[in-house]
């Protein structure tokens, strides 16, 4: 791999750089310590080094300490552990239109530049290291999110495949129904006006359409999602603007812009999974994010059709965690009717309409169960009955009866949160099922049903917290397993609770067993684990797999 060099100055031949140090980076018996190791394992693959024997990253282990830091970039964590300024990189390179390549910059420069680096980060990891010890973090770090850098690593360095035809096809239908819809929102109107304009839309609708003022910001009064929503139950105007909003943001942030992410050489595209950004533990995505894929409308669905398998004679598979954050709560509140309905693998949005409207299960309809299934959720999300009026499209007295009756059928459940918080706001953090900890402040009622955002936090990040904590440990045991197998599959993507393989559709059985068994025992819980896996040849179309 030939690298240039500022002229007329000595410099190492690359190819015998490579030769020295790959049987080093590649001994897994010999230990790395590096910032963002990721990025630097990514790199090394292309000059086909396999790095092995990941130790501290420092940003990985800051981001346990302290998830809620702005930033776990070296430069802070220098100031912060060391008290230490950095050399800024704009002293290397420069800014703006002079900017140079870092291949352009003096060695001498470089090489002062790269020492303070890799100086920096060895005083920081073991100061980090002692820190996680100290706070009893360190297995988290080591057995969890260690080696999930090497799995994270596989899938970012595979990427997956995308159809850009497909993408293009549905961007023009996209294009055509905006355009349909600015007609619409005209004849409504009664005149053409600038429907992206906060202000001409707001004279639209609170001055010539008389619709009420729902709330007002610093320019004046709202447009937002939320008022548009409540505004669109008075007009057909709102709903149309909002319609027109959705899908102009889904054509420009994916249909758009996914064709433009594929890797020449590759052909797909290479999101970036990112360790140390969400509060709660959760991996996020970028370069797409790949999590924001709009799924609760049919435009936004689709745009998955667009994700396929990169080889011929492959198929993907997808397999999803069914229920997840409720089994977790079921783990952590013990509460024996809800831990039974899991065991006997009954439907539990059913099973709690038959708890709360006081009926035989057979007896519960479709409606009852929506009811059922939005107080389960909104139990986890601290919903207040306001909140469960609004989802439901019910009166206030009815929600709040609806939430009552749950908590006096699972009390347990109430018992559980009381606990939470109770212990929360004596110690400061909440924990997950692994450790994590993440620290809350502003803890005030601990036992009633009207919460604050401090304590809505709490509850979802122990539960949503300890989701990622599993999900990052099936995604580590299934890695190692297909690595042991020789197995010829590759993890893609990581959505939330679901996972993305590719797979010669001759493995895809054993792959399936491999998935299954790993994702349903990934930790010991008391309720078990039910992963729903689907097959196809694009992410949308995937049909359910019954495996025996």
């Amino acid at each position: 791999i030939p690298v240039d060099g500022p002229a007329g100055q000595n410099q190492v031949d690359a190819e015998y750089v490579i030769e020295k140090m790959k049987p080093i980076l590649e001994n897994p018996e010999i230990e790395k310590i590096n910032q963002n190791i990721k990025y630097d394992m990514l790199v090394l693959l292309r000059a086909g080094i396999h790095l092995q024997g990941i130790g501290m990253d420092p940003m990985v282990g800051d981001y346990l300490l302290d998830a809620g830091a702005r930033g776990h970039g070296l430069d802070k964590l220098a100031e912060k552990y060391l008290q230490h300024e950095m050399i800024p990189i704009s002293e290397l390179i420069g800014k703006g239109k002079q900017q140079k390549k870092m291949f352009e910059v003096d060695i001498d420069k470089a090489a002062e530049y790269a020492a303070e680096d890799a100086d920096i980060t060895f005083q920081v990891a073991e100061i980090v290291s002692e820190q996680l010890k100290k706070e009893n973090l360190w297995d988290l770090y080591w057995d969890l999110e260690r080696p999930l850098i090497s799995v994270l690593v596989d899938m970012e360095h595979r990427g997956i495949k995308v159809n850009p035809d497909e993408l293009k096809q549905q961007s023009a239908v996209a294009r055509k129904r905006v355009d349909e819809l600015v007609k619409e929102i005209y004849e409504i109107a009664g005149h053409e006006f600038n429907i992206d304009s906060p202000k001409q839309l707001s004279v639209v609708l609170f001055e010539e359409l008389n619709l009420p003022v729902l709330k007002k910001n610093k320019t004046g009064a709202s447009t937002n999602q939320e008022v548009l929503e409540k505004l669109a139950l008075m007009h057909p105007l709102p709903e149309k603007i909002m319609e027109k909003r959705q899908l102009s943001k889904l054509k420009s942030t994916y249909l758009d812009a996914l064709p433009e992410l594929i890797h020449p050489e590759t052909g797909r595209i290479h999101a970036s999974f990112n360790q140390v950004v969400t509060a709660t533990g959760r991996l996020s995505s970028s370069n797409p994010n790949l999590q924001n894929i709009p799924i609760r409308t049919e435009e936004g669905r689709k745009v998955r059709r667009a994700f396929i398998p990169g080889e011929e004679g492959w198929k993907l598979l997808c397999a999803d965690y069914s229920q997840i954050e409720l089994r977790i709560l079921a783990n952590f509140c013990h509460d024996y009717e809800m831990s039974k309905a899991f065991r006997e693998g009954v439907d539990i949005h059913t099973a709690v309409a038959s708890e709360i409207f006081l009926i035989p299960e057979n007896e519960v309809d479709s409606e009852k169960r929506r009811i059922a299934k939005a107080v389960n959720f909104g139990v986890i999300y601290g919903q207040s009955p306001f909140g469960l009026a609004a989802t439901l499209g019910i009166d206030q007295p009815t929600a709040a009866a609806f939430i009552e009756s749950y908590f006096k059928q699972y009390s347990d459940v109430d018992t559980f949160f009381h606990q939470l918080l109770e212990d929360c706001k004596k110690k400061g953090y909440v924990t997950t099922i692994l450790g994590r900890r993440r620290e809350i402040s502003g803890i005030k009622n601990t036992t009633g049903r009207l919460r604050n955002l401090p304590e809505r936090t709490a509850i979802n990040t122990v539960i949503q917290g300890s989701a990622a904590d599993l999900i990052k440990k099936a995604m580590i045991h299934i890695q190692d397993r297909l690595h042991a197998e020789k197995h010829p599959a590759h993890m893609l993507l990581q959505i939330h609770d679901e996972l993305i393989f590719e797979t010669p559709i001759e493995e895809m059985e054993s792959l399936q067993i491999i998935v299954k068994e790993e994702m349903e025992n990934a930790l010991e819980m008391d309720v078990p684990l039910v992963v729903d896996m689907k097959t196809g040849l694009n992410w949308l179309d995937a049909e359910p797999v019954n495996l025996k």
